[in-house]
């Protein structure tokens, strides 16, 4: 009686050993599809191996299909168990690649913003792909990519962006280039010095003061003073990542401007400036009669940091503009005043549903886990908007999102999906940071 009991189990297992002795093999020949052939369905009485199910999850993110091998990954790894980086990580990459060459323009751009905001030195081939996009926005994007993984001084494509028909690709190219220290591009930058009046002119003058022209800056603080209210955007935003201590009077000179579109460059400059002397302008913007100007100087007051500014943004959590309120909270978060929670969860239920992915990217500065159910929720918003917020919000948490992020990789708007993807990938990056820094400590 025990045979009989036994011989069928003893079936299933040479079935499934057998199995994986044939994914392996095709595997290894690269045959990718007849691995993902081999795998039996979750309804099969023949339970596949961990190395099958490992393999079958290699095989969809090589062949562009990373729906199917999440779907793979969570039979491998079940909810509660620790996540595997070593498969979550190209699994992630495939989300992204597998849109950028997509017909539509909007999916090719919120794939090469997520990789704009994630490290990928290991994929050059993939970001300069995207210099050559008919989109200017894509083409900008990765420019951005290629900086942020390091590979701007490597990349010979990027220095072709120069010469782009788009003025922003250009400028960021400036940019990423001037960044960098690549000083081979100095007799361009003075050509587009001398030639351009414009913003375009402007981040000339910042990328050859980068490259060591200390004179430029004069040009630049000089540009923010122009009739043309585009020009003067262009210097204070140079100026307010350049972090000059002579450029705070000009910054806080901005705030007073008689362009609504300026006085929120200003405040914005000024927050990126990151000084305790930047609260005093920033705390005028905040009685500004436009509401984006006084947005903006409240998620400035947060990156500046000064607790002094607490009660000036609760008092801004009554505005009258929504958009104001969750500003408000963002800077409260970022000052560790996570009682703004409360706001952001009214927020959260507001019938606008730009209000609630407002309140959804406040909340990528938190850092109470009381966030997450407020997350979790917006991840499930009938709207993709508020969705694709929270998602994007969850990779900035210092907080374990993994299991949230995986529930927005399954969502049913694919921009949510790519912005979920570089989320996890975001996290990733940061716990591998996090290890290593441990590991030179010991």
């Amino acid at each position: 009686m025990l045979l009989a009991f036994a011989a069928p189990s003893l079936a299933v297992a040479a079935a499934a050993a057998s199995l994986e002795r044939e994914a392996t093999e095709a595997f290894n020949r690269a045959d990718y599809g007849a691995v993902l052939r081999v795998l039996p369905p979750e309804s099969s009485e023949v339970t596949p191996s961990k190395a099958l199910l490992r393999l079958a999850v290699q095989s969809a993110t090589k062949l562009g299909r990373p729906e199917e091998g999440l779907e793979i990954y969570e039979r491998l790894v079940k909810a509660g168990q620790a996540d595997d980086p070593d498969l979550l990580r190209p699994l992630g990459v495939s989300f992204l690649s597998a849109y950028v060459r997509d017909t539509r323009e909007h999916l090719r751009i919120a794939a090469y913003s997520a990789l704009a905001d994630v490290s990928l030195p290991d994929q050059q081939a993939l970001l300069e792909d995207g210099l050559l996009d008919s989109s200017p926005i894509v083409r900008a994007r990765a420019v951005e990519a290629l900086a942020r993984a390091g590979l701007a001084a490597k990349s010979q494509p990027l220095r072709r962006a120069l010469q782009d028909d788009s003025g922003s690709v250009r400028i960021a190219a400036m940019n990423a280039l001037s960044e960098a220290q690549v000083t081979d591009i100095m007799p361009r930058l003075v050509e587009v010095a001398r030639t351009e009046d414009g913003p375009e002119g402007v981040f000339a003058y910042a990328a050859l003061y980068r490259l060591g022209k200390q004179d430029m800056l004069a040009d630049i603080t000089g540009a923010a003073t122009l009739p043309d209210p585009e020009t003067r955007m262009a210097a204070l935003g140079v100026l307010g990542r350049l972090k000059r201590p002579s450029s705070l009077s000009v910054l806080s000179h901005g705030v007073y401007d008689p362009e609504p579109p300026v006085r929120a460059f200003a405040a914005g400059a000024l927050g990126e400036f990151g000084q305790a002397d930047a609260v005093a302008p920033l705390t005028h913007a905040l009685g500004d009669e436009h509401a984006r100007v006084r947005a903006v100087a409240a998620s400035s007051l947060g990156r500046v940091g000064t607790k002094d500014s607490r009660p000036l943004l609760h008092a801004l959590t009554r505005d009258a503009s929504m958009q104001v309120r969750a500003s408000a909270v963002e800077g409260l978060l970022r000052l560790g005043d996570q009682s703004a929670v409360l706001v952001a969860t009214d927020l959260a239920r507001h019938p606008n549903p730009s209000v609630r992915a407002s309140a959804a990217q406040a909340l990528g500065a938190a850092s109470d886990r009381q966030a997450l159910s407020v997350l979790q929720t917006l991840l499930q918003d009938q709207q993709p908007q508020p969705r694709l917020y929270a998602a994007k919000a969850l990779g900035k948490l210092s907080l374990p999102v993994l299991p949230l992020i995986k529930k927005g990789l399954h969502d049913s708007d694919p921009a949510v999906r790519i912005t979920a993807a570089g989320s996890l990938l975001n996290q990733l990056n940061s716990a591998t940071r996090s290890s290593s820094g441990r590991g030179r400590k010991g």
